[in-house]
């Protein structure tokens, strides 16, 4: 009983403003529709039905099927007893659309709706053929019944179909949204992943070569004043190149829309990092006690931009990596540039280390993503039994071909 009064509570609660408007205009429809075919209107026949037939759809969306039923039921009772004698499919039309329109899933309202009308309309038969006045009259109406039915359901299905387009357009929105959310997610990170390569680049190239630069200076500051002189100056200029990349990395971290700093910017006749500046980066990190030899083939002005960046942070990279961490004495640098690719090797004479190989810090897997974003190999690792290190990549010059 409780079971029961709190479904009729769901139920009622569930009514919306359009279904009051519907039982309305099907309550008035059944009236008007009576007196205009010649209907009799009166309290014991059309005037129930009508009432019964709007009523009966203030509950269509949580039981359309059953509303459906009773409906006919009601409309075959009615015509059958002699209270009407007017119609057996239009004054149950809202109750046929509605059933038919139904687009929940695993609810064929469509089918369900079909067979409720042509049972309908065979109970129709057998009533009208034996007791109408000729049968071409009789015909003539259950025509019509059909044709309108057909009709019904045909609207009621193109209806239905437009709502699953609806859906189906609006589920395509939102995963083109989703993924539109995924793709910026994956630049972002793809941007803060370069980012965090560059400052590694500049942070840890900069203190390497400034660090060496400095033992130099205080080394040779007694016997060569001269040498401790150049080696502060060329400390002063890695950190003055330093400071401006590192304003043009946080430039690009900024809010759009959001001041520069204050401080003066760097003038734009000074070049961005590339092949034509590894002379300059190898110069800056040559020591006495670490001799670095560069050479350079082919064009360095033809390597595109992404490509030259690319190179110009792998040999700093590898020659930071030789200064701080190998020891050794002697660096090569080599720099081939075909028109298909650029190759580029770094080799020291470092001591072989004792104990188990150390795993890839954040330079050589920075050096890795790097040259992989290009299209590019890398490898890195002793050449032999003979000690040294050795970095050596091959980047793909984009819009050439061998």
């Amino acid at each position: 009983m409780d079971r029961a009064l709190a479904r009729t509570t769901a139920a009622l609660r569930a009514i919306r403003p359009v279904d009051g408007l519907l039982a309305a205009v099907t309550f008035v429809a059944v009236l008007a529709g009576t007196a205009r075919f010649g209907g009799r209107l009166d309290a014991a026949g059309a005037l129930p039905l009508a009432l019964w037939l709007g009523l009966l759809l203030l509950v269509r969306r949580r039981w359309p099927l059953a509303v459906l039923l009773l409906s006919v039921q009601a409309v075959v009772v009615f015509r059958t007893s002699g209270l009407t004698d007017i119609g057996w499919v239009w004054p149950v039309s809202a109750a046929y659309a509605c059933l038919a329109a139904d687009d929940r899933p695993g609810r064929p309202g469509l089918l369900r709706a079909a067979a409720v009308g042509v049972t309908a309309l065979l109970l129709a038969a057998g009533w009208e053929l034996p007791t109408a006045g000729s049968p071409r009259e009789a015909l003539g109406s259950l025509g019509a019944e059909a044709l309108w039915l057909a009709l019904l359901l045909a609207t009621a299905t193109a209806y239905r179909n437009r709502l699953r387009w609806r859906a189906e357009l609006d589920a395509r929105l939102l995963r083109a949204a989703r993924e539109r959310d995924l793709e910026a997610g994956r630049r972002i990170a793809e941007a803060r992943l370069e980012i965090a390569r560059e400052l590694h680049d500049v942070v840890g190239h900069t203190l390497t070569v400034v660090g060496l630069q400095l033992r130099v200076a205080t080394e040779s500051l007694d016997d060569s004043p001269a040498e401790a002189r150049a080696a502060l100056t060329t400390a002063q200029e890695v950190r003055t190149a330093a400071v401006r990349d590192l304003r043009a990395l946080v430039h690009v971290l900024r809010a759009p829309g959001e001041p520069a700093h204050p401080s003066p910017s760097p003038s734009p006749e000074e070049p961005a990092a590339g092949v034509p500046e590894l002379a300059a980066l190898v110069a800056r990190t040559r020591t006495p006690s670490l001799a670095v030899r560069l050479e350079t083939t082919g064009d360095p002005a033809a390597v595109p931009a992404p490509v030259s960046l690319a190179v110009h942070r792998l040999v700093q990279e590898a020659l930071t990596n030789t200064a701080r961490h190998s020891g050794a004495a002697r660096a090569d640098v080599t720099v081939h540039c075909a028109a298909d690719r650029v190759e580029v090797t770094v080799s020291d004479d470092g001591p072989t280390p004792q104990g188990p190989a150390a795993a890839p810090g954040h330079g050589i897997r920075g050096m890795t993503e790097r040259v992989h974003a290009l299209g590019g190999e890398l490898t890195a690792g002793r050449p032999g039994d003979g000690g040294g290190w050795l970095v050596r990549a091959v980047i793909p010059v984009p819009g050439f071909r061998p």
